[in-house]
């Protein structure tokens, strides 16, 4: 038994035994999710491809897949993807528009001598490819933070029917806001964590301040941080909004019912 069965039995008892059915669910969609991403890759290889199109379609797969399956089919699930799935359109459109102007796509100078053996002719647009990595890899904290908006929205309205629209949305950019400072926190350090030896290894070249900042390879990671911040402030309002009118709207159809 090698260190990786060993983890993931490790990772597996203790999500089951934590949040039980949940955690099992949770536990299942990371895999379901690794396919997703690993089938996207090998679809992307295809020249005649949209890397963008992929992403989208890849994306909206997550983010039903983490939603539906872990909290099940419910009205917080419906808007919380909803949410996402707006969120990271218009994502998709800006990353788009700033990989263009930014010029960020493709190898930096010191992955030449890595790069050198192989042929760079492969026939791939590597804009549309660096915008495709900027969002897969904030659809794990936009998908999180809407369904972490949405389930206290949902029970405030199940504990006060009479709520309006103006006071869940209220509550929920409450919520949201603060969400935003810890969730920035954590993109912040999950990217800089892994990047750790990127630093290290501008340290061994004698990179001066300025000489790191204009890097491609550092600056692609500071552009991803800001796109994932910018994804995970768009999400609020835009879930907070939603669910709000989602909400008073089923209710009001379900007092019209009973009457």
């Amino acid at each position: 038994m090698n260190v990786l069965t060993v983890l993931t039995l490790i990772l597996f008892i203790l999500m089951v035994a934590i949040g039980g059915k949940k955690g099992a669910r949770s536990f299942a969609v990371l895999f379901l999710n690794f396919i997703i991403l690993f089938a996207s890759i090998v679809f992307m290889t295809n020249p005649d491809a949209n890397p963008l199109v992929i992403t989208f379609f890849a994306c909206t797969l997550i983010a039903a897949a983490t939603l539906f399956i872990i909290n099940e089919w419910s009205s917080k699930s419906i808007t919380a993807f909803v949410s996402t799935m707006i969120t990271i359109s218009l994502l998709l459109l800006f990353i788009s528009f700033m990989t263009s102007q930014t010029m960020i796509q493709g190898f930096g100078e010191e992955e030449i001598e890595e790069l050198g053996a192989f042929s760079l002719l492969i026939g791939l647009d590597f804009t549309q490819i660096a915008a495709s990595v900027i969002v897969m890899s904030t659809i794990g904290a936009i998908a999180d933070t809407a369904i972490s908006i949405a389930s206290p929205m949902q029970e405030l309205q199940r504990q006060h029917r009479e709520t309006s629209i103006k006071r869940l949305f209220l509550f929920g950019m409450k919520i949201g806001r603060d969400i935003l400072g810890t969730n920035a926190n954590t993109l912040f350090f999950a990217f800089f964590g892994g990047q750790l030896a990127l630093l290290i290894w501008f340290k061994d070249l004698s990179y001066s301040l300025g000489d790191m900042v204009n890097a491609k390879v550092f600056a692609n990671e500071i552009i991803t941080i800001f796109c994932a911040g910018i994804g995970v402030a768009l999400i609020i309002p835009i879930t907070a909004i939603l669910t709000a009118l989602h909400l008073v709207r089923d209710d009001r159809k379900k007092k019209t019912r009973n009457q």
